[in-house]
């Protein structure tokens, strides 16, 4: 897609806690850049300042049995702290957290770190995934977040290679997930003018009942100001889901995400994911493959997701790959802004409950 090496290689390795490793072995408020103790951090009585030993006992010595995902920022294990104290709990007996831990010599470092403290530290929406606390102790760099136990949107999606160990997602629940998620995206948006930058399903995680949160705001940017439309940014983001107009001009817009939501709802429709190189080279990247095919009555139907076949109301369909194609536009201007995509959505679920 014309990315830097560099940036190619950084932009897969992005943590979510979806991810499961065999083996473990890392509103605008302004951040300071070069943090050096827990009280610059952020003045917010919204975040707790955890202990690195009260994290340790958490999560059982960050011992194998508890990593739940890795990626870029590093390892992400699972911990169990009491309701009221949030202290430290027995396993089972409390509540279940997310504890990432910065891997000094991963992709993504410091600056990932306070994007995270910024953002979800001062947000709140039930479509973005709550940060409880952090810890910054003796060159320990940790984030603890509400634990979601359905993971990330992506292991739901079948790779041509991959099993049915995961029992894909019925077709309402792709749609619930899919407005949950555009709502988060809108909130960012719309008030509290912030530009997400890596919306893709690993970054998408379901809790209970499936309800979808936005999370990883390592690439978040404050979106322009005044009389601007865009900013300019170093290129950053995932393979298959960042917008051509960025790649090529580093001009970041909100359309940018609009994209992005535009390649999810396309994994959603299809069941398959952004890149899949285990295709034949013609079908590895899905919105190179399915553009031809959404722009065609007649061949559209290539792109559903034939698992789902018989199980969904045609004319939902229909308007959710129609969806797609707006969003996939490749001149920003023609992309739906994020509040349209969520009404469109909210119809498109009405008429198939």
């Amino acid at each position: 897609m014309g990315l830097c090496c560099r940036a190619a290689n950084r932009i897969k390795g992005f943590c979510c806690y979806g991810h499961n490793p065999k083996n473990p072995s890392k509103s605008h408020t302004t951040v300071p850049s070069n943090c050096q103790t827990k009280g610059k951090i952020l003045d917010s009585p919204n975040l707790k300042s955890f202990c690195f030993s009260e994290l340790k006992k958490a999560t059982k010595n960050f011992s194998a049995g508890n990593v739940i995902g890795k990626g870029g920022f590093g390892y992400v294990f699972k911990g169990w702290i009491d309701e009221n104290s949030l202290k430290a709990a027995t396993p089972e007996i409390g509540i279940a957290i997310a504890v990432k831990v910065l891997d000094q010599k991963g992709c993504q470092g410091e600056q990932e770190w306070l994007a995270e403290i910024k953002y979800l530290g001062q947000l709140c929406h039930p479509n973005l995934v709550k940060l409880i606390g952090y810890c910054l102790e003796d060159g320990h760099w940790l984030l603890v977040y509400e634990f979601m136990p359905n993971g990330s949107l992506d292991k739901y999606l079948i790779r041509s290679e991959d099993s049915y160990s995961v029992q894909p997602l019925s077709w309402n629940l792709r749609m619930k997930v899919a407005l949950g998620a555009a709502k988060g995206l809108a909130f960012l948006h719309d008030e509290a003018q912030v530009i997400y930058r890596d919306f893709k399903t690993s970054n998408i995680l379901l809790d209970t009942n499936f309800n979808a949160k936005l999370s990883d705001f390592g690439l978040a940017k404050d979106g322009p100001t005044g009389d601007n439309s865009q900013i300019t940014a170093r290129i950053l983001g995932t393979r298959g889901y960042v917008a051509p107009e960025y790649v090529n001009t580093g001009c970041l817009t909100a359309k940018c995400d609009v994209y992005s939501f535009g390649v999810v709802l396309l994994e959603l429709i299809s069941c398959r994911p952004a890149i899949d190189e285990y295709r034949p080279s013609t079908e590895q990247n899905l919105v190179e493959w399915a553009r031809p095919y959404l722009s065609s009555k007649r061949k559209i139907y290539r792109v559903f997701d034939p698992h789902l076949e018989g199980k969904y109301v045609l004319s939902g369909v229909l308007k959710a790959a129609n969806l797609a194609a707006q969003c996939l536009s490749t001149e920003p201007i023609m992309r739906p802004i994020m509040k349209e995509v969520v009404k469109a959505l909210e119809q498109i679920t009405l008429r198939t409950h």
